[in-house]
């Protein structure tokens, strides 16, 4: 049965909804969440439920941390939006749902393995916050060699919002150079990025994430109201603007 794979909600509800609405339309009924559920957006609540009925396997990813814990070393609209979101975990009034979503929080794993391969939000090295970007493979192949030496065949990240697939050359492929799917080769190594349901990095809008079969990574875009979720930061004075209008443009 195929597993479908999904990074970085970051509280966008019309981009989750829709990106299950897909994956339900493929008949898949495994979903792992390599973390990010909330921050920057204006459903965190919402989001949390779904993933908590959906989800297979959720991992912790560096903004769940900061709303289960403290932010550490976020830029300034990051801060808020976690400090915004953990209010409206306060603000819940039904006493069942407020602490089913905090003990749901406080159970999540940094890393997992599952299905011969490792999971974690960030980097093997670093499961909640360490960014291992594309550039990476040419600007600093030492760290590439150093997180491939953790793994022992594959591993799923999320994190850098940015969908592609590095292998231990070190190299780095995003979805349009390989056609949109990949291709596992036994005894090779490879990292794999689903990108970002709700804040897409890579200058596309829509929805990102990945269906995982036996033999190869299928990576899918799918379209969402965005301008919907535009609106909404926009009404929200503790969400800056900007974490709206980026949305538009996928950046």
């Amino acid at each position: 049965m195929p597993t479908a794979i999904i990074s970085d909600i970051h509280s966008n509800i019309e981009a989750l909804t829709a990106v299950m609405r897909d994956i339900e339309g493929r008949g898949i009924t495994e979903v792992v969440c390599l973390g990010d559920i909330l921050g920057y957006g204006p459903n965190p609540l919402e989001c949390l439920d779904i993933i908590i009925e959906k989800c297979t396997l959720s991992l912790m990813g560096n903004h769940d941390f900061a709303v289960l814990y403290e932010p550490t070393s976020f830029n300034a609209s990051a801060e808020l939006s976690s400090f915004w979101t953990r209010r409206q975990f306060e603000l819940e009034t039904d006493a069942q749902k407020r602490r089913r979503r905090w003990e749901f929080l406080g159970s999540l794993k940094v890393r997992h393995r599952f299905l011969g391969a490792l999971w974690v939000h960030a980097s093997p090295r670093r499961p909640i916050n360490e960014y291992i970007f594309p550039d990476d493979v040419i600007t600093a192949p030492s760290k590439i060699n150093q997180i491939f030496d953790r793994i022992d065949q594959r591993c799923f990240v999320g994190h850098t919002h940015l969908p592609g697939v590095f292998t231990a050359e070190p190299d780095f492929y995003p979805p349009s150079d390989i056609q949109n799917s990949f291709k596992f080769v036994e005894g090779e190594k490879c990292i794999i990025n689903p990108g970002s349901v709700g804040q897409p990095r890579d200058r596309d809008p829509r929805a990102s994430y990945v269906v995982l079969h036996e033999d190869r990574a299928e990576f899918l875009r799918v379209e969402y109201d965005v301008q919907a979720v535009v609106d909404k930061v926009k009404k929200i004075p503790d969400l800056s603007d900007f974490l709206g209008l980026r949305l538009l443009e996928g950046r």
